[in-house]
């Protein structure tokens, strides 16, 4: 069986959402299975690339709090875009596959649940730079589009515990609720992964070690200003 795990963390703060996401790639090698998360912000902030110079970032944008995400890529504005991860245990087929590639399967999987909605969407192909460092700026290869303008950027971390897939989608300017394109996202899932889906809730063990980062790393200067 395909069996992915469906977790729904609803609205926390930043640093907490960066802590979750990477407790759920450390927790990769016990779970052995794929974990799709769909969550929020309680309060409009920015996350921003891993290895950004933070004197860069604080530059560029007014948002507040700002924090380092465990991924690469650029500034990412929240309030009310919806933000989503999906990670992979080691050995997984994705997690086999190159950068480019699974950045451009995870934009097919968004453009395919936004046509199940009746909304067409196209992936970029190729380039247009604008601002250096501004996820939403300008667009890069495999980015989603809607009528020519980025609505979907994601960043990815690939080691040995799994893959980490983290994205945005500043949806665009239509009456379409959030909670239809997260059920197209799983209907798509289904259709096109042969997933079989798991609600799944946060354990102990996963709260302890997202309480642990968030601890240690998301929450301190010395982290979030460390370049």
């Amino acid at each position: 069986m395909n069996s992915w795990l469906f977790l729904d963390s609803k609205k926390n703060d930043a640093a907490f959402n960066m802590a979750l996401d990477e407790a759920l790639l450390a927790a990769m090698p016990r779970l052995q299975q794929p974990v799709l998360r769909f969550y929020g912000w309680t309060e409009p902030a920015a996350t921003f690339g891993y290895f950004q110079k933070y004197s860069e970032v604080a530059a560029a944008t007014q948002l507040r709090p700002l924090i380092r995400r465990p991924t690469g890529g650029g500034i990412v504005p929240h309030d009310a875009d919806w933000t989503y991860s999906v990670v992979f245990p080691p050995g997984h087929e994705w997690h086999s596959l190159k950068a480019e590639d699974s950045y451009r399967r995870i934009h097919d999987w968004l453009r395919l649940a936004f046509a199940d909605l009746n909304l067409e969407t196209e992936l970029a192909p190729c380039c247009q730079k604008s601002r250096p460092g501004q996820c939403f700026v300008g667009h890069e290869k495999f980015d989603l589009l809607w009528h020519g303008r980025k609505i979907a950027g994601a960043a990815q971390r690939r080691n040995k515990l799994g893959l980490l897939i983290q994205g945005s989608v500043q949806p665009p300017p239509v009456p379409l609720a959030r909670a239809a394109w997260e059920q197209a996202m799983c209907r798509v899932a289904v259709r096109e992964f042969s997933v079989t889906w798991r609600d799944s809730a946060l354990d102990a063990e996963l709260r302890d070690e997202a309480a642990k980062w968030l601890r240690e790393k998301y929450s301190q200067p010395c982290y979030n200003q460390n370049r």
